[in-house]
């Protein structure tokens, strides 16, 4: 096992009803802005739970944070925060509205002449940040309990990530009840985010970690047993409370701590979806299957590994246990409604360049847990993935 740090201070308040709980952990004396999406917590019933629990506390609301969070509209946020003395942030919705938060809440307290630094720096020139809590809507990224955040810029087609010690959050409310009115896409998407993000952070090489090893297997094969049943059945409480802990874990620091991480996948995706808007989801359900599969040899291991302790694949030789995981995770994204060709998506090879071009931009020339994801890689990935 590597060595490793790991810090996580944020408070989770789990279960049905605790929209209430707001009360108790939101300063009586704060001045708070709410920070949402496009309006469905108005529709389903969740703004006027927040706004109930928020009680007697002054409350000034902002609107229209987009799914992959634009710098041009969180920077709206920032000018609102500065005018109306703005001393707590409470995010409402999912991991794009929390994502959105996170970046608000250092770039009010950023004391450059351009927040985008934060961005180009990855957030290590964040030294402070207003203190914030989230109301989860959506289980798929794991915003609600980790520091990082991903943000867009229109302007230039540039999707970046950051993370700080300064944002996490200071407390998660978890409600499964919030997820019953989600469409089928956005469940499908969450199952999907979740199980990639466990991939990224498993599917490396061993470093004897039977400990993450163990969390992430079960992580990966409560989603693929509970992904099913919550397209089925939307209002299962049960299924919706166990994807969305499986969501929070996948991402809160537990099993990447000691073990290499890859994320190649990801920052492929990032560049899909900031030239061709696809949502996240899609590009991991794109990307993954084919990153696996042009990188076989250097995950011979770990592959063979999650065949037999995730697919209870043990017969036949090692290549044929390989292949057959990896197509078995390919089906499992298309079983939850989530297509995994770049031609589902109107996409083709004429597409390849540009987004090849967009890595090389943004230094993306050496991912993986090796660095050996150089852009030749990435063009037999997007290949294999036509």
């Amino acid at each position: 096992m590597l060595n490793f740090d790991f810090y996580n201070p944020t408070q989770i308040l789990f279960g049905k009803g605790r929209i209430a709980d707001l009360n108790k952990v939101v300063p009586a004396d704060a001045k708070v802005l709410v920070l949402y999406g496009g309006g469905s917590i108005k529709q389903n019933g969740v703004f006027d739970q927040v706004m109930a629990a928020l009680g007697s506390r002054s409350v000034v609301e902002f609107t229209g944070i987009e799914p992959n969070p634009t710098y041009e509209t969180l920077m709206g946020a920032v000018d609102l925060i500065k005018k109306e003395n703005i001393d707590f942030l409470l995010a409402v919705g999912g991991g794009s509205v929390i994502d959105g938060t996170k970046f608000v809440a250092a770039a009010a307290c950023f004391e450059g002449d351009d927040p985008w630094a934060i961005l180009e720096k990855r957030g290590s020139n964040i030294t402070k940040a207003l203190p914030f809590g989230s109301v989860l809507t959506l289980p798929a990224t794991g915003s609600e309990m980790n520091s990082g955040s991903v943000v867009t810029r229109k302007s230039i087609k540039a999707k970046m990530a950051f993370s700080s010690r300064h944002c996490f959050p200071q407390f998660s409310v978890l409600d499964p009840t919030t997820t019953f009115t989600l469409p089928v896409r956005q469940i499908g998407n969450g199952v999907v985010d979740a199980y990639a993000h466990v991939m990224e952070q498993y599917m490396t090489y061993p470093v004897n970690s039977p400990v993450q090893d163990r969390f992430a297997e079960g992580l990966l094969r409560t989603l693929i047993e509970e992904g099913p049943k919550a397209l089925a059945n939307p209002e299962d409480y049960d299924t919706r409370a166990n994807i969305m802990w499986c969501a929070t874990m996948a991402l809160n620091g537990v099993i990447s701590t000691g073990v290499p991480q890859d994320w190649a996948t990801h920052m492929v995706g990032h560049e899909l979806t900031a030239l061709h808007g696809l949502d996240h989801a899609q590009t991991l359900a794109i990307v993954l299957p084919s990153m696996l599969r042009v990188r076989k040899e250097s995950k011979r291991a770990k592959l063979l590994q999650y065949a037999e302790r995730v697919w209870d694949l043990r017969d036949g030789d090692e290549n044929s246990r390989i292949d057959a995981a990896i197509a078995r995770t390919q089906e499992f994204f298309e079983s939850v409604g989530v297509k995994t060709r770049l031609g589902d998506y109107s996409l083709n090879a004429g597409n390849i360049d540009p987004i090849l071009s967009a890595l090389e931009n943004h230094r993306m020339v050496a991912l993986g847990e090796n660095r050996d994801v150089t852009l030749d890689v990435s063009r037999k990935v997007l290949e294999l993935s036509l």
